[in-house]
C-alpha cells in the first residue's frame, strides 16, 4: 500500500527585499509518497531552494502546512524541529557546507554527534558511508584537500549519517563537470535502490530522467 510521507498544503513564503515583497512560494500544495524519487526543475528564482528549505525544516513558511507523515513541521518548536530534522532528513547543499577544519570522516561523525550519537560505532559508520561514496581513501583529508566532486560526495555521506528516510538535494551536480556529475548520479541511483525518498532540485536532465516524479516550478508555483 502506498504511504504518503510528505504533504504540503497551500504553502506560501514571502520575503522583504529592499522594501519590496517577494513571494517565493504561492499556494503550493503537493503530495510525495514513500520511496518516490522527485526531480524539481525550473529557472533560477522559481522557488526550488525555498521549497527544499521548508521541507527540510531549515525555514518556515509564511502560511500553509508541511506534514512529514503525521508531524506538522510548522507546529514544532525550534528545538523539536532540529531534533526531528536530525533523524528524518538528510540535506545535501549545492555549496557542500562542509566544516573546513574537520576531515571528511570527522564531518560525517559530527552529524551523528549533533543527533546524539557517540562512540566507536560512529567511526565504523563514517567509514562505511565513505566506502558507499567511494572515498574511503580520503577519510583523513580536509575539504580544502578534496575536489568539488569529492566534497559533494562527502556531503552525501554526511546526509546519510543517521540513515534518514528522506534525502533532499539542492542542485547536487550544479557545480560539477560531466564526469563528476555522473559519480553523483551513481550515488543517487544507489539511494534509490535503498528505497530512500529523494527530492532533488536540479537543472540536470539526467537526474530528471532518473526520477519517477517530475515537478516543474515557475514563480513559486507548479506549472
Amino acid at each position: 500500500m502506498v504511504q504518503i510521507i510528505i504533504k504540503t498544503v497551500a504553502l506560501s513564503k514571502k520575503y522583504v527585499v529592499e522594501q519590496n515583497i517577494v513571494e517565493a512560494l504561492k499556494n503550493f500544495s503537493m503530495v510525495i509518497n514513500e520511496e518516490d524519487f522527485v526531480a524539481i526543475s525550473g529557472p533560477s528564482g522559481a522557488g526550488k531552494t525555498t521549497l527544499l528549505n521548508i521541507l527540510g525544516g531549515l525555514d518556515r513558511p509564511s502560511s500553509g502546512e508541511v506534514l512529514i507523515r503525521d508531524t506538522k513541521l510548522n507546529e514544532l518548536s525550534e528545538d523539536k524541529l532540529a531534533a526531528f530534522r536530525c533523524t528524518n532528513i538528510g540535506y545535501v547543499f549545492q555549496a557542500y557546507n562542509l566544516i573546513s577544519t574537520l576531515t571528511a570522516e570527522e564531518n560525517i561523525k559530527f552529524a551523528m554527534e549533533i543527533a546524539g550519537s557517540y562512540g566507536e560505532k560512529n567511526d565504523q559508520r563514517a567509514l562505511d558511508l565513505l566506502k558507499l561514496v567511494r572515498l574511503e581513501d580520503r577519510a583523513k583529508h580536509l575539504p580544502s584537500q578534496l575536489s568539488g566532486g569529492e566534497q559533494q560526495r562527502v556531503a552525501f555521506a554526511r546526509a546519510l549519517a543517521k540513515d534518514p528516510p528522506i534525502i533532499l538535494a539542492d542542485e547536487p551536480t550544479g557545480n560539477l563537470d560531466e564526469k563528476t556529475a555522473l559519480e553523483i548520479m551513481n550515488i543517487l541511483k544507489t539511494l534509490k535502490e535503498k528505497r530512500k525518498t529523494i527530492i532533488v532540485a536540479t537543472h540536470d536532465q539526467l537526474i530528471s530522467d532518473l526520477a519517477n516524479t517530475r515537478i516543474r516550478m515557475l514563480n513559486g508555483e507548479i506549472v
